[in-house]
């Protein structure tokens, strides 16, 4: 119960890595408030998981990419819940086509949901942690496209990259308030989207498969044991650091055998 009574908030919690970081906290003992677009997925997973670990988990419908939307969510949360100990800000998106194909409008769409939310969001949490004046830990969902990438992600590259760089300048701005930022830099992970469109296929699985080192995808609770590890007292001397959680891939230069299956 190491995260007893602490006040989360994490966006994109309503699915994938996003609702298995809920969980995790929730395990804990954390209460946790969730912000999605997904009305009916956020408000079933915090029902879910309010009943299961027997804490506090509401839902709050908010676009992160909107400073308003933003800015009432967040001071719904603080009142409901007294205050706000930790953030996970998480939500993203991608946007998939070759560089010379690429729209302005999924371009902005792209750099608007996954890195000016890191700022909005960031920032009035942070705002109010300063007030609270008891501290307070901040992770932000980078991606080990920042050390590697694809010729199709040039925004999604582009919005994680920004947001390693964004985190180490937030902590340093905010180091004087007790207040630690850091972030995660997933690798492929066995999310709902990738099931559906990047792992579908037998030899995709394989190719992708042959570029990790401990020869399995990561599911969420790989990232989520991370995210719980920034966010806690274990890591009360970590800030402006991304955690790459990618079972090794990032610094493989090789390819390797992949046994059938």
């Amino acid at each position: 119960m190491r995260m007893k009574g602490k006040r989360v908030v994490i966006t994109g919690g309503a699915r994938s890595i996003g609702r298995a970081c809920a969980e995790r906290f929730a395990e804990e003992g954390a209460n946790v408030a969730i912000l999605d677009v997904l009305v009916d997925r956020g408000e079933a997973a915090a029902g879910e998981i309010a009943e299961k670990y027997g804490v506090v988990c509401r839902f709050y419908e908010c676009d992160v990419g909107t400073k308003v939307a933003v800015d009432s969510s967040i001071d719904h949360v603080i009142k409901d819940f007294g205050g706000i100990d930790v953030l996970f800000s998480n939500a993203g998106i991608t946007r998939r086509a070759d560089f010379l194909d690429l729209t302005e409008e999924d371009w902005d769409d792209v750099i608007r949901v996954n890195l000016k939310s890191m700022f909005l969001v960031g920032q009035k949490v942070a705002r109010h942690m300063a007030e609270q004046g008891e501290g307070g830990a901040i992770i932000n969902m980078s991606s080990s496209s920042v050390r590697m990438t694809m010729p199709t992600i040039a925004p999604y590259a582009a919005s994680k990259g920004g947001i390693s760089a964004l985190t180490t300048a937030m902590s340093l701005s905010l180091a004087p308030h007790g207040i630690r930022v850091n972030a995660v830099g997933p690798g492929t992970i066995y999310t709902e989207l990738n099931k559906d469109n990047l792992l579908k296929d037998v030899e995709k699985r394989r190719e992708v498969l042959s570029r990790i080192p401990l020869m399995r995808f990561g599911e969420g609770r790989d990232v989520a044991n991370v995210v719980l590890f920034l966010a806690s007292e274990d890591a009360n001397y970590i800030t402006g650091e991304t955690l790459y959680i990618d079972g090794g891939r990032s610094g493989l230069n090789y390819t390797l055998p992949v046994e059938e299956k």
